[in-house]
């Protein structure tokens, strides 16, 4: 697959920026999104965490599925709508997570997976009848049906608070790049109404359940 250059600069400051902060705690925790600092009107933090990651399995994870899902969206829509999803997901991924844990003051987070998150929520929109797998699972299933699934997992996951990972990011993320894809290219709402309909039930459920996620 050729990558697009913007693209491959955007995978490129990640990675750069990542290394940066694997060396340099001082570099990561200025940057990291924090609440506290935030609060304090640090709000840069909104944007620089999402270019810092915890280890190179996460980094490495997170540019291989933008590597596969980006070219989808960059093909149909151009670059600049790309860009358009990709930051606004981000933002949208690290807003939830802010708003969600406002009480928490010592919460930290690194990492694109917000962006990442709208980015695959947008190329399903696009092609929901992909096949993806889901490891450790012998078998793959449709995007549309993966999308549900990814969503509803998120919110079980901020629910819970499974593991060391930032749910609300995913969510905020996925959420973001649902709505983003719509904006952008409402043929959607024509050509693939039903999946449109599908993928934002759970969005729907969360809006009206969501003050019983804490």
């Amino acid at each position: 697959m050729n990558i697009d250059r913007v693209l491959l600069i955007l995978i490129v400051i990640n990675v750069i920026v990542s290394l940066k902060g694997f060396g340099d705690r001082l570099f990561f925790d200025k940057y990291k999104f924090q609440i506290a600092a935030i609060n304090r009107g640090e709000k840069i933090r909104m944007l620089t965490s999402a270019f810092l990651h915890v280890d190179m399995m996460h980094l490495i994870l997170n540019m291989y599925v933008l590597y596969m899902f980006a070219p989808i969206i960059i093909y149909k829509l151009g670059i600049l709508k790309f860009l358009i999803l990709y930051f606004g997901s981000l933002y949208a991924g690290n807003g939830l997570t802010l708003a969600y844990h406002k009480n928490n003051l010592y919460y930290s987070a690194v990492g694109a997976s917000g962006a990442v998150a709208g980015i695959i929520y947008g190329a399903i929109l696009l092609n929901p009848n992909m096949m993806l797998g889901i490891f450790p699972l012998p078998f793959y299933v449709p995007g549309y049906i993966f999308g549900i699934g990814y969503l509803l997992y998120s919110i079980y996951g901020m629910k819970k608070q499974l593991g060391n990972v930032g749910h609300s990011a995913h969510l905020g993320g996925s959420i973001g790049g649902y709505i983003l894809m719509l904006v952008l290219y409402p043929q959607l709402f024509f050509h693939s109404t039903l999946v449109v309909i599908l993928l934002g039930i759970p969005i729907v459920l969360l809006l009206i359940f969501g003050n019983k996620l804490k």
